[in-house]
C-alpha cells in the first residue's frame, strides 16, 4: 500500500495562543519566556525572528536585537489545553495519530486515498482546526515522516505543501542540509567544513562515506537526504504518571536523609521527563510509617520538568505531611498530569545558567548512563548511613 503521511505543526504556537487572548499582540514582535534579564526565550513571533531572535536565546540578547518586542510570561497549562483541543479534533477523524510534541502531530492516512483523496482530506482538516481553535497551522504531505516534516517547514507560515511520490529527491535537493531532522549544530558545522551545504551534495555521496564521517547517524542522515524513511506513525498513548518509591531496610526518622532521598528521586524522575520531552503538572508525596499507616498529599503545579522547581515543592509537601515524628518505612514521589513539552527545561522560570547546567548533565547521562553524574546530595553512600535502601521500578 502506498503510504500517505501528514505532518502538522501549529505556527508559533505559544505566540498564537497569546494573540487569541490579546489581539493587541497581532503584528507585533512577541517574545514568550522569562521576563528577567537572565530569562530565556521559549518562543517568538515571526516579526521578532526578522531581527535574528530565536527560541532558547537569552532574553537580554533578544531584547537587545529587538528592543520594541513585547515580552509575555507564558502559561504552559493554557498552551496544553489548546494542544489537547487540537489533538481531539485530529483524533476524531484520523485513523492513526502520533503526537510528537505539544504543537506537532503525524497522521497516517494510508489507504484513505481510495475514498477521499488524502490531499483534499488534509486540507479540510487544517481548515477545521483553524476554524474551531483560531490557531494557524501548517502541514506537509508525502510518503514518509521525514519528507512531510521538511515539507511543513517549507509551507510555513500557515501553509500547505504536497510532495508527490517519486519527487522526494528533487524536492529535497536544493535545501540546506540543516533542514534534515537529526542534523544538529555540530553535525551541520562538520558537514559545512567538508564543503557540504545542500542536500543535493549528500544525495551524490555514497552511504559508507557518511558512515565514515558521522558513524551510523551518517547513514541515517544519508537516507533522509534521499527521501528514505520507513519509520511508522506510532499511535499516541498518553502516559498517566511516573513514580519512584524507597523502602528502607531499617525504619528511619532522620529528616536530613529523608530529604536527600526525596531530592534524588525527583532528580531521576525529572531527567526521565526531559528525556521523554514531557512536563508534569501534579506531584504526590507518599509516606508509610513503621506501623504501615500510609499518607499522601498532592499538589497541582505549573507544568515543568525542572528538578529544582519540583524539589522545592516536594520539600514543602514533606514539611506539611511529616507531622507524626514516627519512624518511616517507605517514602515515594509520583509525577502525574503528564503532557508533552517541546523544551528540555522550564524556559518560563529557569535562568540561562540553570538551563546550560541541566542540559550538560542530561547529555552526560544519555551518553554514559545516569550513574556517571550525580548531584552531591544524591550520592548513594549518604543513604547508607541508615542501612541502605532499595528503589522500586518506575510505574
Amino acid at each position: 500500500m502506498e503510504r500517505h503521511v501528514v505532518h502538522c505543526d501549529l505556527d508559533t504556537f505559544f505566540v498564537s495562543v497569546e494573540r487569541l487572548l490579546n489581539n493587541k499582540l497581532a503584528g507585533k514582535p512577541v517574545l514568550i519566556g522569562g521576563s528577567s534579564d537572565r530569562g530565556v526565550v521559549a518562543s517568538c513571533s515571526y516579526e521578532a525572528r526578522r531581527y535574528g531572535v530565536h527560541s532558547a536565546m537569552p532574553m537580554r540578547l533578544a531584547l537587545r536585537l529587538c528592543p520594541e518586542a513585547v515580552v509575555v510570561r507564558g502559561d504552559h497549562d493554557l498552551y496544553s489545553r489548546y494542544s489537547n483541543t487540537v489533538t481531539e479534533i485530529i483524533e476524531a477523524s484520523t485513523p492513526v495519530v502520533e503526537k510528537a510534541s505539544i504543537d506537532e502531530h503525524y497522521l497516517d492516512l494510508s489507504g484513505m486515498d481510495r475514498f477521499f483523496g488524502c490531499w483534499r482530506w488534509a486540507q479540510e482538516l487544517r481548515q477545521q482546526i483553524m476554524r474551531e481553535t483560531g490557531l494557524p497551522i501548517s502541514f506537509g504531505l508525502s510518503a514518509n515522516k521525514t519528507v512531510s516534516k521538511i515539507a511543513t517547514g517549507e509551507a510555513k507560515p500557515c501553509g500547505e505543501r504536497l510532495v508527490e511520490g517519486g519527487t522526494e529527491k528533487p524536492f529535497l535537493a536544493p535545501l540546506s542540509v540543516r533542514r534534515i531532522p537529526m542534523v544538529g549544530e555540530k553535525s551541520y558545522t562538520l558537514l559545512r567544513n567538508m564543503g557540504i551545504h545542500r542536500i543535493h551534495t549528500v544525495q551524490q555521496m555514497e552511504s559508507f562515506t557518511m558512515r565514515r564521517v558521522l558513524g551510523e547517524n551518517g547513514v541515517t542522515i544519508w537516507r533522509k537526504a534521499n527521501g528514505l524513511d520507513d519509520s511508522p506513525v506510532v499511535p499516541f498513548r498518553e502516559q498517566k504518571s511516573m513514580s519512584k518509591e524507597t523502602t528502607f531496610q531499617h525504619d528511619t526518622i532522620d529528616v536530613g536523609v529523608l530529604r536527600r532521598i526525596l531530592v534524588g528521586m525527583v532528580d531521576t524522575l525529572a531527567f526521565e521527563l526531559r528525556k521523554e520531552k514531557k512536563l508534569t503538572g501534579c506531584i504526590t508525596l507518599k509516606i508509610r510509617y513503621s506501623n504501615f499507616d500510609t499518607h499522601t498529599q498532592q499538589l497541582r503545579i505549573p507544568y515543568t520538568n525542572s528538578d529544582r522547581v519540583v524539589a522545592e515543592h516536594v520539600t514543602v509537601l514533606f514539611k506539611k505531611l511529616y507531622s507524626r515524628r514516627m519512624l518511616i518505612r517507605l517514602i515515594g514521589v509520583k509525577f502525574s498530569s503528564l503532557i508533552y513539552g517541546a523544551y528540555q527545561v522550564d524556559l518560563f522560570n529557569d535562568t540561562l545558567e540553570e538551563i546550560s547546567l541541566m542540559q550538560a548533565m542530561d547529555k552526560i547521562r544519555i551518553r554514559y548512563g545516569e550513574q556517571y553524574i550525580l548531584k552531591g546530595i544524591c550520592l548513594p553512600d549518604v543513604a547508607g548511613k541508615q542501612g541502605g535502601y532499595r528503589v522500586a521500578e518506575r510505574t
